[in-house]
């Protein structure tokens, strides 16, 4: 991110395109590297690597005003990779935060080995595609 990214807008959510992101962290996203640090969570136990993606602590309180069901998903460990990661691209409305809550709920109900291994293989090739579905 460039110096002070978000000074004069507040907290937003990323977009496909964004502004705020240096040509080296475009790389870095693109290539999912930026997510490297997040190994260190999941060897803690702090995170599992696939899961409801964390959000910001900024948005957590609007979205659970807006969507009720939104706090359900943190009865799973947070994870580098989900299936909303994988199944649909950056929020940029309450509706698409509403669908990959969707798919967040789903985890939280069914997410077992196979569903981890299907999410892990899907991941690799949202990576190895190049695309930006985070």
């Amino acid at each position: 991110m460039v110096v002070d990214a978000e000074r004069h807008t507040g907290p937003i959510w990323a977009a496909a395109k964004d502004s705020r992101v240096t040509r080296l962290g475009r790389i870095l996203r693109k290539t999912r590297l930026d997510e490297t640090p997040q190994l260190w969570n999941v060897i803690r136990g702090d995170m599992s690597l696939v899961g409801p993606r964390p959000e910001r602590p900024t948005f957590v309180n609007s979205l659970a005003e807006s969507l009720p069901e939104y706090p359900m998903r943190y009865q799973a460990l947070p994870g580098i990779t989900g299936l909303a990661q994988v199944k649909s691209r950056y929020d940029s409305s309450i509706e698409t935060v509403n669908r990959k809550l969707q798919y967040d709920l789903y985890y939280v109900r069914h997410g077992r080995l196979l569903l981890d291994l299907k999410i892990m293989a899907a991941t690799v090739k949202v990576v190895a595609r190049g695309e930006g579905a985070h």
